[in-house]
């Protein structure tokens, strides 16, 4: 699952809104049903339907939830144990639930029964509890400015997009309430350029000119992703920042 706008990061932003007393539970998770649908924990042995998993990992001491977003060779937001790793490269995406000795990985997939029921599985396995290596939100938003300039003038090089696509406009960043300007600002940028990633052809183009466009927008991407990742995380990030 690669879409412009994860499901994990609809998690990580209304989980950690309702952690922190900005909205109810059920607010969060009717977010989470409207954006994609009924959804469902499983692990070994049990389904458990979203609302209720969230609950019972409140009174088990659930204190936040980290998004991650990696890619092949890049596992931004992940620390293991390799069978999450590897579960959440291949979905592009994933959540860690921080509990107070232990952490949980939820990795979604599309969960499709018959012909009219579609939502998210989350699949629940351990996680390592070791905080990931990702940026803070104002170290993301400078090396995005940056790679979106390298990556404008790259592209320019190369006559950048096909002529012709429309211009990209959203107006729903993904973030609850709670969050920091600065990140609700970083979180709209972000969907923007997911967008314009998603739609950049190579049409016309030679060989050349194929490999630059590739590396301005994998650079770019990149980016994008620490950028989101830190937005999502700023609840996290303010709440650590506070305390004396």
């Amino acid at each position: 699952m690669h879409p412009d706008s994860p499901i994990s990061a609809t998690l990580v932003a209304w989980g950690n809104a309702w952690l922190a007393g900005h909205v109810g539970l059920d607010e969060a998770v009717d977010r989470l049903e409207r954006a994609a649908g009924p959804q469902v924990v499983s692990s070994e042995v049990t389904e458990t339907p979203l609302r209720g998993f969230l609950a019972d990992l409140r009174v088990e001491g659930l204190t936040a939830l980290r998004l991650a977003l990696p890619s092949t060779g890049d596992p931004l937001g992940l620390t293991g144990p390799p069978p999450f790793t590897i579960a959440a490269v291949d979905a592009g995406q994933a959540a860690t639930a921080v509990l107070p000795d232990r952490c949980l990985g939820l990795v979604p997939s599309p969960d499709r029964r018959g012909s009219s029921y579609s939502g998210i599985r989350w699949t629940a396995m351990p996680a390592d509890p070791t905080p990931p290596d990702v940026p803070g939100l104002a170290e993301a938003e400078h090396a995005l400015t940056i790679a979106m300039r390298a990556a404008t003038d790259a592209l320019l090089s190369v006559e950048g997009p096909v002529a012709g696509q429309p211009a990209i406009r959203t107006t729903d960043d993904g973030l609850a309430p709670g969050y920091p300007a600065r990140a609700h600002r970083v979180a709209a940028l972000t969907a923007r350029l997911a967008s314009v990633l998603r739609l950049a052809g190579e049409r016309g183009l030679t060989s050349g000119q194929v490999a630059v466009r590739a590396a301005a927008l994998r650079d770019l991407d990149r980016a994008v992703r620490r950028a989101r990742v830190a937005a999502h995380n700023a609840l996290i990030e303010a709440r650590h920042t506070s305390k004396p």
